[in-house]
């Protein structure tokens, strides 16, 4: 390996370290946003800490394109919690999961897109909850986690069949202990591509006092494109005003919560530094969440008075390491991995960044050199 090669890999292996133990390269003046625990169902880490959908983007720029965006979902529209306790149309309110046993009984699954689904068979006993209740023709979501080997397996337009297998649109199965997204292109149980247990608001995380997490949000027309972490588009449109799937926005850090119920400065507080993930297309700033019976609906009805002038949308690319992967750059790696491409090709001196050149191209380059 060419001495500078050996520099840049050296100085890449001081920065990933850096990441891995949360720390601040020596002078930087914010720590690292990579080091917090990521979110914990019975036992399962819903994705390492460093994976985008438990990333802060408080931080991150905004989006140029951020105004139109707003616009075209409604400026004046409130947002609306799509979760709650009690029924509506007859099924809960919001999207359900189940967790199972490793030893759960696995089960065929059929799908009409098949091409883009991850193949069966499915540990889904035969009471999972399906959104919006057995009789639902919405979505039909069906969400297990095998609580010992954490996977998530996640269906749409999910029905149970009378010999006990299950039909469904599509499916996608994710091991929470890894990074890797679906293949470019691919859709899963959601129209982006992405899954969807990590992004919905959970009683029980809200009553800790802490969401860590990205939020799960649709919007009625999106473009036909998609943005990391996204993997897929549902759309025909190539109007750049309307948003892609998995753009990421976030409510503005001036916006007041104080005079909101607990439980809602929670999941505001949690959109002011996670954010929210179109994922999506369905009704404007309706954000997901899972049913319980303990939610306080009034309280949740209070999200209205918060319209979508009060976000902004994010521009996360420098965050982006592998368009295959979710692994997010932590600080050092996002700040510092241009410059290694800078003083390797000689452009300029390190003191002299070239802003055209991103960090996913230096990324790139330092993969050329494996």
């Amino acid at each position: 390996m060419k001495p500078i090669k050996l520099l840049c890999w050296l100085l890449l292996t001081i920065l990933m370290a850096a990441c891995a133990t949360g720390k601040a390269m020596a002078g930087s003046p914010t720590p690292d946003w990579i080091g917090g625990r990521p979110p914990i169902i019975e036992g399962c880490a819903v994705f390492p800490a460093d994976n985008i959908w438990n990333v802060p983007v408080d931080v991150l720029p905004v989006s140029p394109r951020s105004a139109a965006y707003i616009a075209s979902i409604g400026a004046d529209v409130g947002l609306h919690a799509d979760f709650g306790s009690g029924t509506w149309e007859g099924g809960p309110i919001g999207i359900p999961y189940c967790t199972v046993p490793g030893t759960q009984a696995l089960v065929p699954v059929s799908f009409y897109y098949a091409d883009e689904s991850d193949p069966g068979p499915y540990p889904i006993p035969p009471d999972a909850p399906v959104e919006g209740g057995e009789g639902s023709t919405g979505d039909r979501h069906v969400l297990v986690l095998d609580r010992d080997h954490c996977k998530l397996y996640e269906l749409y337009d999910a029905h149970k069949q009378p010999d006990g297998n299950w039909q469904a649109g599509s499916g996608a199965i994710y091991d929470l202990r890894s990074n890797a997204l679906r293949p470019a292109g691919w859709t899963s149980a959601d129209a982006a591509g992405l899954p969807m247990l990590p992004g919905l608001v959970r009683y029980e995380e809200v009553q800790a006092g802490g969401i860590r997490h990205a939020i799960r949000f649709t919007v009625r027309r999106t473009q036909r494109l998609y943005v990391w972490p996204a993997r897929h588009y549902a759309s025909s449109s190539t109007d750049p005003n309307l948003p892609p799937m998995g753009q990421r926005f976030r409510l503005r850090a001036d916006f007041d919560v104080s005079g909101y119920p607990t439980e809602v400065r929670v999941i505001l507080t949690a959109m002011k530094k996670y954010g929210i993930i179109l994922a999506d297309n369905g009704s404007n700033w309706f954000i997901s969440g899972v049913p319980n019976e303990r939610w306080d609906n009034e309280a949740l009805s209070t999200l209205r008075s918060i319209h979508g002038r009060d976000f902004e949308a994010v521009d996360c690319s420098s965050l982006m390491l592998d368009p295959d992967s979710a692994r997010a750059a932590c600080r050092s790696e996002a700040a510092f991995a241009p410059l290694i491409l800078w003083a390797s090709l000689g452009r300029r001196s390190i003191g002299q960044p070239d802003p055209s050149l991103s960090s996913q191209a230096a990324w790139n380059w330092l993969a050329w050199m494996r």
